[in-house]
This record gives C-alpha cells, sequence and structure tokens, in this order.
C-alpha cells in the first residue's frame, strides 16, 4: 500500500463515521480492455482482481456489508460468450478464494434471482453461502441476475398474494412493510453508492433502497480501481452532511 493510502486509511479511521452498507456498480471492464485492443473478457478476469482488493479493504476497514451488482438481468442480452464467460469465471473465482473468504470471516451471501442462474453455477454459489453463514464478518453481498424494477414487481405480487391469502389488508402496505418483500429485507439501505467508469446513472440497482444513500461517481474503470480509490469514496462520504430530506 502506497503512503498516500496509508496516510488516508488513518484520516478514514479517525473520523468514525463510517458507512455500513457500501454498494458498487462496477463498470468499465469491457472500456478497460478495448482501450488495450483485448477482448471483453479480459476486462471481466481483470476486474476480478479489483474485487479481491475492495473486498480486502472493506473488511480491513470495518465496513459492515459490501454490495457488488455483479450480473444483472440487461446482462444476459449481451453476446453468447461473453455471458458464457462471465458465468465460467463467476464460478471459478467463488471456487477458488472461498477458502480465503472463510479465512477472514466473510460471509457471502446473494441478492437476485439466483434460482434462474446456470445449475452449476448455482450450486457452487449455495455451497459458498453455506460454508460462510456462520461468520461474522465483513457480509459480501452478491447481486446476481438482479434488476431493481423486477425486484419490486416480485414484491407486488408477494403482497398481492399475501393479500389474496387474507394474510394481509391492501391498506397494511407501507414502506416498513414493502421493504420487508423485497430481496434485501434483512439488509439495511446502502450508506454509499459507488460507481466507477464515470456513467452518471444507477442502471437498475436497487431503486428502492437507494431513495436516500449517498452517490459518488468516479471516472476510473473498475479494473484500475484501486483501494485509494475506494478510500477516496468513504472519505468524501464522511464529509457530507446527510439530511435525509430534513434542513
Amino acid at each position: 500500500m502506497s503512503e498516500g493510502s496509508l496516510e488516508l486509511k488513518k484520516k478514514i479511521v479517525k473520523k468514525g463515521n463510517l458507512p455500513a452498507h457500501v454498494a458498487i456498480i462496477m463498470d468499465g471492464n469491457g472500456r478497460w480492455a478495448k482501450r488495450r485492443g483485448l477482448p471483453r473478457t479480459a476486462g471481466h478476469k481483470a476486474g476480478v482482481k479489483t474485487v479481491k482488493r475492495i473486498v480486502r479493504a472493506a473488511g480491513d476497514l470495518g465496513i459492515s456489508i459490501l454490495t457488488l451488482f455483479t450480473f444483472s438481468r440487461e446482462n444476459w442480452k449481451r453476446p453468447r460468450y461473453e455471458v458464457s464467460a462471465i458465468m465460467k469465471l463467476l464460478y471459478e473465482t467463488t471456487k477458488r478464494e472461498i477458502n480465503e473468504l472463510d479465512e477472514n470471516n466473510v460471509r457471502l451471501i446473494t441478492t437476485g434471482r439466483i434460482e434462474e442462474l446456470p445449475a452449476e453455477e448455482k450450486e457452487i454459489l449455495e455451497n459458498a453461502k453455506n460454508r460462510t453463514k456462520d461468520n461474522t464478518g465483513l457480509i459480501l453481498n452478491l447481486a446476481l441476475n438482479y434488476g431493481g424494477r423486477t425486484e419490486i414487481l416480485d414484491a407486488v405480487k408477494e403482497f398481492a398474494l399475501d393479500v389474496k391469502e387474507r394474510k394481509l389488508e391492501p391498506n397494511d402496505l407501507d414502506e416498513k412493510t414493502f421493504s420487508e418483500y423485497l430481496y434485501t429485507k434483512d439488509l439495511p439501505d446502502p450508506d454509499l453508492l459507488i460507481r466507477t467508469s464515470g456513467e452518471m446513472r444507477i442502471s437498475n440497482f436497487l431503486l428502492w433502497q437507494t431513495s436516500y444513500t449517498e452517490l459518488y461517481v468516479t471516472n476510473v474503470l473498475w479494473p484500475n480501481f484501486a483501494v485509494k480509490d475506494f478510500y477516496q469514496a468513504i472519505w468524501d462520504y464522511q464529509n457530507r452532511e446527510r439530511r435525509f430530506g430534513k434542513i
């Protein structure tokens, strides 16, 4: 770690008001590869290395939850070879890194329609989740086959079914009740959402949960996103005043 990173880390620790839940839209793998004349799949492989160092940094700082937008429902529309490569990379990375995650007390969970993933990828993920379910350190939440609008529609359908079965009345629906039907019902809303690559949108990610989340956008492409960049996002968050609509 560079001297600058160490100094920034010391300032962050001293400041103290860390975000409990950080979410990241990991964008820029394809552009990183294109600028180097490489296939897009090379960008995804480079992005995995970034995931590893940011997971370590988050756990080291004492962040409670790190949610990574790993694969969206819209990503299925990409070329078949790229989707297959991403799924294979997900399988191989989870299998390779699970020992380190477990040794570092990281608990792996997933958010999204996991049941629709290919059988092999789904099995390795479920095994990893079961192996780490009792860990008490950083919660690493992978948003897979995830879409914010789909999540909201799924929640509406579940609530409607409960009304149909007379478990609830329509007037029972409020924000708290609705949140209990979301995929993330067991997690607090993100305090900080980081987006790499400079795109100024949230891309159908955690639409309900990010209503009052602090946004941080950097032009750095995900494979180039260093620990110092992560620290800078945390430091920026620490120096904001969160008002939640109040004065």
